[in-house]
């Protein structure tokens, strides 16, 4: 799921992280299964209606519509956009740190989308706007810490081959504080916030993770050199994310919370 992503690019420099709904499917199928408990937080009731942040291609927009809300979901990618709406879903593609929707949710809801927006003022700004008064704000995304061991590779791998590792990474992954401090200065009440560690299995090879996680890396090397680099970094990280029987877990976290824009005031 994402709610903003750069255009993606095979010039091997300037990077962008592309969303095939097959291939997510195919090797994220987790993120939408993890994401059910902040669906149940969230508790959406009939009639409301509720913005799915980074929809994806729908996997969870359609639970929210089976408890009876109306559902409109966002996203960066047109082909998620499509993917969401072949399930009968009121989809759009929007930049999430661009939502020019004004007082017309009961609630807002995230999973997994908003650690790849870099400007995280800019979407609480528009989620406080796109809220109702008494509207509330609930959503996972990665905490700080998030998937360290890989980004720390894919970090060392670029900079070892002269490419600045930064400008590749496009990943905001905030500490528990921080956020917080955030939601309250747009006058949000944060009613819980937590960091969770969630280590997680994944489907398949870490190398299938990258091609569906780490685009914004891989695409910053000739396309010769891509698989090179995949199966370098699971070498490297074998030992500490690989079991015996080859099952991959990656060292997730996650940053959970439920916020409200207060009522207005008689």
């Amino acid at each position: 799921m994402t709610a903003a992503s750069p255009q993606p690019s095979d010039d091997g420099a300037a990077g962008g992280q592309r969303w095939d709904p097959e291939r997510y499917r195919r090797n994220a199928s987790f993120v939408a299964v993890y994401g059910e408990p902040v669906l149940d937080m969230l508790a959406p009731a009939p009639g409301e209606r509720v913005l799915d942040l980074g929809c994806g291609e729908g996997a969870l927009a359609a639970k929210i519509a089976e408890r009876g809300a109306q559902v409109v979901g966002v996203d960066a990618s047109a082909e998620q956009v499509a993917a969401c709406r072949a399930r009968g879903i009121d989809a759009r593609v929007v930049d999430g740190a661009h939502l020019a929707f004004a007082g017309e949710f009961d609630a807002v809801f995230s999973n997994a989308a908003l650690h790849w927006i870099k400007h995280p003022d800019a979407v609480i700004d528009g989620v406080w706007r796109a809220l109702k008064p008494g509207g509330r704000f609930v959503a996972e995304c990665g905490g700080e810490g998030n998937v360290a061991s890989v980004r720390t590779e894919l970090a060392t791998a670029l900079a070892q081959r002269g490419i600045d590792p930064a400008a590749a990474d496009p990943w905001y992954f905030p500490a528990v504080a921080e956020y917080r401090a955030r939601l309250e200065r747009r006058g949000f009440a944060v009613r819980s916030i937590a960091r969770i560690p969630r280590p997680t299995v994944l489907p398949g090879r870490l190398a299938d993770w990258l091609d569906t996680f780490g685009e914004s890396f891989l695409r910053r090397l000739p396309v010769g050199e891509r698989e090179g680099l995949k199966i370098a970094i699971e070498e490297r990280l074998r030992d500490r994310l690989c079991n015996s029987d080859g099952v991959w877990t990656v060292d997730y976290v996650r940053l959970r919370f439920a916020a409200e824009k207060p009522k207005e005031r008689p």
